[in-house]
């Protein structure tokens, strides 16, 4: 299903003649054509697929720290804006437009106070997708490459780098309106490794980290891993079981939504007599998971593989292995490997051949 694009526009922040941080505006909101649909379709789902999203809101005069106007300067600006678009008001192109030339004028400051130098094309993008209105604002680069005409001409060419994407935050705006008490209407991109290149993003923006989205992701597959251990079922019903949730998993990636603990559990098997269900087990846990969980990319390769590294040793290999090719003695503190890939085993021989 695809989007409906309200409103679309961008602005460029570049550095002047006198290397200091501008910001170059566009005149007005580009009109929604098929290419634009397209770009916007496509800058959402690069964003779904971003590993280590973290999940917020807007900071808010209930809010520990004091506030000044500048750190609630965006969500101001989005809330006059969403009460003229409710009051039927007209000309909500030229609304939106200004809304984004304040909020990047904000960017640009909070460039200069912190001292980062960060330039490329930001995005706004307000669209409505399964009834919720949606709003994403982006920071990106361009990369350049080369096009060969029917005259077989070589012409240079530059295009958004949607695949380095890591400036970027979605506003629910259906759930900020409705559900403002829960604090996850806000989702962005994180720094990879502990490294938050965010920060200065999330301080434009005024948003306030509510949930850690890898972490809740780790404690989610951690609790399908112990149920379908005490569920006491063979090795290769867990794999079929563990395909179904890698499954759920990728769907609610795509589709840009966030996973039902509940929805997760009716596909997994249980015990209605009992009352035992994957549900259940989970609000047992010492900490129970939340109902509704942000999906990271990253957690379908926890599902299906084994991996880490360090001391020089990279490791990988599918789950279902473990048991049948590949054996962990944990007192020994050792893996068993039977069948050693073609291709290392070939190295490991040629080695063997050049020592003897």
């Amino acid at each position: 299903m695809s989007a409906l694009i309200h409103h679309f526009v961008v602005h460029r922040i570049a550095v002047d003649e006198q290397d200091k941080l501008v910001a170059v505006p566009r005149d007005k909101c580009l009109d929604v054509t098929p290419e634009i649909e397209s770009l916007a379709q496509q800058i959402n789902h690069s964003f779904n697929v971003k590993p280590g999203k973290g999940v917020g809101h807007f900071l808010t005069d209930d809010s520990e720290q004091e506030l000044n106007e500048e750190q609630t300067a965006v969500a101001s600006g989005l809330t006059n804006f969403l009460s003229h678009k409710d009051q039927g008001g007209d000309d909500l192109d030229t609304r939106f437009h200004g809304f984004s030339l304040e909020a990047t004028s904000r960017l640009v400051k909070t460039l200069i106070d912190t001292g980062t130098v960060e330039t490329g094309f930001l995005i706004f993008c307000q669209y409505e997708f399964l009834a919720t209105q949606y709003l994403m604002i982006t920071l990106l680069n361009t990369r350049s490459h080369v096009e060969v005409n029917q005259a077989l001409e070589l012409n240079a060419k530059e295009h958004l780098d949607l695949a380095r994407m890591q400036l970027a935050v979605r506003i629910d705006l259906t759930q900020w309106r409705v559900q403002p008490e829960q604090q996850r209407y806000i989702s962005f991109i994180k720094g990879r490794m502990g490294r938050k290149v965010s920060d200065f993003f999330m301080q434009f923006i005024g948003c306030e980290e509510r949930v850690d989205v890898k972490q809740q992701n780790k404690q989610l597959v951690s609790g399908v891993d112990a149920y379908l251990a005490s569920e006491q079922l063979d090795p290769q019903e867990q794999h079929q079981h563990r395909e179904d949730v890698k499954s759920y998993f990728k769907e609610k990636i795509d589709a840009g939504e966030t996973l039902s603990v509940e929805e997760l559990s009716s596909r997994l098997p249980a015990d209605d007599e009992q009352g035992r269900s994957f549900s259940q087990f989970t609000q047992s846990l010492k900490t129970p998971l939340e109902k509704e969980i942000q999906p990271d990319p990253a957690a379908l390769r926890q599902l299906a593989k084994f991996s880490g590294q360090g001391g020089g040793v990279s490791l990988s290999f599918e789950r279902k292995l473990l048991g049948d090719r590949v054996f962990y003695d944990p007192a020994a503190d050792t893996l068993t490997i039977r069948g050693i890939p073609p291709n290392l085993k070939d190295q490991l021989n040629r080695k063997s051949q050049a020592d003897d």
